[in-house]
């Protein structure tokens, strides 16, 4: 179980997203991460509102990475690869459909299910879906690439970014855990969600030293996503309150305008 807070004044809303992560989920026909966002008033600790932190996360993620693919990814992009199967997947697909001209989906997950599930939806929305046998084979002639595999104690690390083409962007939602970490020199810039979390904490998602800047320096211009076309760009990033408290006051503030 972990839970994350944020808080702002403008509006007064007090988010506290909490997630739950079990293994044993799917054998019950569950998604492996559900959890549940409660939103108080920030000045008097009233009550406002439960939300599906599901949904919430899967939006807020893909929009983080939305956001870092806007200055770190290949303009004419057009190959996708997703390592893992799942609900991030999935909203970074949509996402990906929006800023994209998308013309094949590459795919290597752990459950037929949940990869069948994947390459209908991506079928759904009218882009041929190929399933490859090796997370490496996958990536290695993507221009995007999402990794979202779900975080085991038994996870070995397979994935090697010296894979990676000249040129491809890669978002890593999972915490870095299925990636070789001593791979990643490769990639030529780094971006992270937030320098002053990442400095609090001991398990470091990338080598402080390989690191370029963080989201809000890469959106406000303070550093550029890549240099030349060749430059292989990743955002690995572990979640930030903030994106959560900014997608609820969103959804709150809509829901208060249909009211």
């Amino acid at each position: 179980m972990m839970a994350a807070l944020a808080a702002a004044d403008d509006p007064s809303l007090l988010v506290v997203k909490t997630v739950v992560l079990n293994p044993d989920n799917p054998k019950s026909g569950l998604p492996q991460i559900n959890g549940l966002v409660t939103v108080l008033n920030s000045e008097t600790g009233l009550p406002v509102a439960i939300m599906d932190a599901n949904w919430i996360t899967a939006v807020r993620t893909a929009g983080l990475s939305a956001v870092a693919a806007k200055h770190m990814a290949g303009k004419s992009s057009s190959i996708a690869a997703f390592i893992g199967c799942g609900v991030q997947a999935k909203s970074h697909l949509k996402a990906f459909c929006d800023m994209y001209e998308l013309e094949e989906i590459r795919v290597f997950g752990r459950g037929t299910a949940t990869i069948d599930s994947f390459c209908q939806y991506a079928d759904s929305l009218n882009i041929g879906a190929t399933v490859f046998s090796s997370g490496n084979e996958a990536m290695s002639d993507a221009d995007l690439i999402v990794t979202s595999v779900t975080y085991s104690a038994n996870l070995t690390p397979f994935l090697d970014a010296n894979c990676l083409k000249p040129g491809s962007f890669c978002t890593v939602t999972d915490l870095s855990a299925p990636w070789i970490k001593d791979s990643f020199s490769a990639f030529d810039r780094i971006c992270i969600d937030d320098l002053e979390q990442e400095a609090a904490l001991p398990n470091k998602l990338v080598a402080p030293e390989l690191v370029t800047g963080d989201l809000s320096g890469l959106a406000l211009g303070q550093f550029t996503g890549r240099k030349n076309d060749t430059d292989r760009c990743a955002f690995i990033f572990r979640g930030h309150a903030l994106g959560d408290l900014a997608l609820t006051a969103l959804a709150w503030q809509k829901a208060e305008e249909l009211d």
